[in-house]
């Protein structure tokens, strides 16, 4: 497929909108004018790229009506890459068409607008609320690998406490290492460190014995 098959849908798209079109006026593949309105400029495209969107971008200098066009996605693949543009082009202010080459359809997907993310109270409190409990910067930024969460260091505290003294009660655990929450993560024991020895007292299993060892070493 070129550019230019993409070229007669778009234009008779907007015709029927009322504007007057002309392509390759100046830097812009396609000019369309209605009235003493503001130019749409649309950025033709075989698929999307970072240089697609960068001069769509740039086109927002000349007017803030741009639109890009590229082809229509196929399968369910293609509509998820195709809906993660989209989100793109909208926080970017840039609408998005899609041209069904067979027949020639045209839709609009997202028009021109100032983009204001909606935010997330919870998102934003869990960020703060991990940030605040993490001890130091224990990770790489961009890192692939292993993460060490808050959590993670909690638990490695209450595990280095039993290697330590041996089997304690979770209270005591919880006041030596400053963890509240220790006594119900020794009994949650989601990565196996722990054993319940009597009833509120914990001490560490061979894979937390090995954990701590881990631990040491790194």
């Amino acid at each position: 497929m070129r550019e230019t098959e993409l070229y007669p849908p778009v234009k008779n798209w907007l015709e029927t909108l009322g504007y007057e079109v002309k392509s390759e006026v100046g830097s812009a593949d396609v000019v369309a004018v209605r009235d003493t309105e503001d130019p749409i400029i649309v950025e033709l495209k075989v698929g999307f790229s970072l240089t697609l969107l960068q001069q769509a971008v740039a086109r927002q200098a000349i007017s803030d009506l741009v639109y890009v066009a590229v082809p229509r996605w196929s399968g369910k693949s293609g509509w998820r890459t195709f809906k993660g543009n989209v989100g793109l082009c909208k926080r970017l202010g840039v609408g998005v068409l899609s041209v069904r080459v067979s027949d020639g359809h045209v839709q609009a997907h997202c028009d021109p607008a100032e983009f204001r993310p909606r935010k997330s109270k919870a998102r934003k409190g869990a960020l703060l609320k991990e940030f605040a409990r993490r001890t130091g910067d224990p990770n790489l930024g961009g890192t692939r690998g292993k993460i060490t969460t808050a959590y993670k260091q909690e638990v490695l505290r209450c595990a280095q406490y039993l290697a330590d003294n041996g089997p304690s009660k979770g209270a005591d655990v919880a006041k030596a290492v400053d963890v509240s929450t220790a006594t119900r993560m020794m009994r949650d024991n989601h990565a196996g460190w722990f054993v319940a020895v009597s009833r509120g007292v914990y001490a560490l299993s061979e894979v937390g014995q090995a954990a701590v060892q881990e631990g040491q070493e790194a």
